[in-house]
């Protein structure tokens, strides 16, 4: 529904602005043509505005992540009865919001990860639609820890409760990785 909505709009606003242009030649007066150079430079403007804020919101969502066929698995061992996947735990128990899922547990926080994530969407739609996929997906790199350290760094039950506190200079520093001890992120059927 987005890639429509996203290709009727440019094209609409392709036809505006040629429309504007050619009406900015015939215009005599000043404000008329201020006006005009105003439609012509804000309105797209506020549509390329609006069309990325609801793409970032879509892009988001673990319905965008699984619609391809690759990621059919990961998105089935979101809900799967395996106590070891800590995928299925946080979905399951409601650890993380059912609908970006995906985006929080693979995104490092602040501006710096979210620009990372969008540029390796980047890559891995461009490998989906334009390369040959390959045959068992991997992660890009080492998992980085502080993707669950900023849910779990201060929760009481994270530094108290599971004992966390002995290796937690550890997992802040990189030192360590979460999925030394926790190895199942997703169970997928083999």
């Amino acid at each position: 529904m987005i890639y429509w909505v996203l290709v009727v709009g440019a094209g609409a606003l392709v036809v505006l602005l040629l429309v504007l242009r050619r009406m900015m030649k015939s215009l005599a007066t000043r404000p008329e043509r201020i006006l005009a150079f105003l439609a012509m430079a804000v309105f797209p403007a506020l549509w390329l505005a609006g069309m990325m804020s609801y793409a970032d919101h879509e892009f988001k969502k673990v319905s965008f992540c699984i619609q391809c066929h690759e990621m059919g698995e990961h998105g089935e061992s979101l809900t799967s009865d395996n106590d070891e996947s800590l995928a299925a735990v946080h979905f399951r128990n409601s650890r993380v919001d059912r609908e970006t899922a995906c985006y929080q547990c693979h995104t490092r926080p602040g501006l710096s990860g979210l620009v990372e994530a969008k540029m390796k969407g980047l890559h891995d739609v461009y490998v989906y639609y334009l390369c040959e996929s390959p045959e068992e997906l991997e992660l890009h790199g080492e998992y980085d820890t502080s993707i669950c350290l900023k849910c779990h760094g201060e929760a009481e039950s994270f530094l108290e409760g599971w004992g966390h506190q002995a290796i937690l200079e550890e997992l802040q520093s990189g030192e360590m990785s979460c999925l030394e001890c926790h190895d199942v992120a997703h169970e997928l059927d083999d």
